[in-house]
């Protein structure tokens, strides 16, 4: 893919979807913060089904640590790794107390200071929240641009890089969001659904694909 298909393949991504967001439930950059912590090898439906009775008891640090760690596996026990996501989510609310005034810092290196924050986690939260221009790759992201050939890359931080060189400036605030949902639900791993696709003319493996049928006819 070179730079005008990706230009082309964002302006189609924005147009289908101007104003993209994150789908974990939240109301304050605490409570996205305990979400993308929890949401580590879980879905992001199943993080809210356990946030959404969560919040309403305890959605402060001060209240998690009141809460304890008994009563806070009670609310996320649903979640995989739920033992040990229990154990940084206190050990993230008495740090944010003892060093921050309870509140979410913004910048990288306080956030990925924080128990169960990192890189990832840490871009999240410095996109969806303080509107920085980060890319966070996931399991999704990583597919996606492999196999579009968006930016490739052997591992997530090659393609993190990778994305944050070749995306056009004016699409990096929103291109998280953009890439994370068409992975999830357009370019999914196994049968991805190309005939839902709005950018099937700019992917090289789409190409691939149509190019070898076309030897094969």
């Amino acid at each position: 893919m070179n730079q005008t298909q990706r230009q082309q393949f964002f302006s189609r991504l924005r147009a289908h979807n101007p104003a993209p967001t994150t789908e974990l439930n939240y109301n304050s950059p605490f409570e996205l913060l305990i979400a993308v912590i929890l949401s580590a090898q879980a879905t992001d439906v199943g993080v809210n089904k356990a946030t959404d009775k969560l919040y309403p008891v305890a959605n402060t640090p001060q209240a998690i640590l009141d809460l304890g760690i008994a009563g806070l596996k009670s609310y996320i026990k649903t979640i995989g790794l739920f033992n040990s996501k229990a154990e940084n989510v206190i050990k993230t609310c008495q740090q944010l107390i003892d060093k921050h005034n309870g509140q979410v810092p913004d910048n990288r290196e306080a956030l990925e200071a924080l128990p169960g924050v990192g890189r990832k986690t840490a871009n999240v939260i410095l996109n969806t929240v303080f509107k920085h221009p980060v890319m966070a790759v996931d399991t999704h992201i990583f597919r996606l641009a492999n196999r579009t050939g968006l930016a490739k890359g052997k591992n997530v931080r090659e393609v993190e890089d990778r994305l944050m060189k070749v995306i056009p400036n004016e699409f990096k605030l929103d291109a998280h969001h953009w890439l994370i949902l068409h992975g999830r639900y357009v370019c999914t791993a196994r049968k991805p659904h190309c005939d839902q696709c709005i950018v099937t003319d700019l992917c090289d493996e789409f190409r691939r694909m149509q190019a070898t049928s076309r030897k094969t006819a």
